[in-house]
């Protein structure tokens, strides 16, 4: 009986510190908990029915941002970043998976989570977006806003 109590009180303490934790970060990211190691920020991303938990983002320029994107979807999903130059391009034409090796570009296949990295080095209006096929005229993109 005092180890189903023990497991209650550390499975409570947990669950208040993970609330405490995404409560603190939801205030300043719209719901991506976020933190910085070593100068890098690092926000976290859910895909959900064909969704991204975020629809808003905002940074100064010169941060360079982690971003780790985590798919609970069946199906592929892309995290994109970029002005809107770069979203029609994407969009508009055949492109290969997206394997991280371009800042801020990356596929992340069903259930999995997969990171980038992108420095915000102008003011300027960006988007981050999925391209796979119908996603982003299904709303699949969001806005960042980039701030001296």
């Amino acid at each position: 009986m005092r180890g189903i109590r023990r497991r209650a009180v550390v499975a409570a303490i947990g669950l208040s510190t993970l609330v405490a934790c995404a409560s603190a970060g939801a205030a300043g990211d719209g719901g991506g908990v976020a933190h910085y190691v070593n100068g890098i920020r690092t926000v976290y991303v859910t895909i959900h029915y064909s969704h991204f938990s975020l629809d808003h983002m905002a940074f100064a320029r010169g941060t360079t941002v982690r971003f780790v994107i985590h798919n609970t979807d069946p199906i592929d999903h892309e995290f994109i970043v970029g002005d809107k130059a770069v979203q029609d391009y994407i969009e508009n034409s055949a492109h290969p998976d997206h394997d991280g090796s371009v800042p801020g570009q990356i596929s992340v296949p069903p259930g999995a989570t997969r990171t980038t990295t992108y420095t915000f080095s102008r003011v300027e209006p960006l988007q981050f977006a999925c391209h796979v096929r119908g996603h982003y005229a299904y709303g699949m993109h969001g806005s960042i806003t980039v701030t001296a």
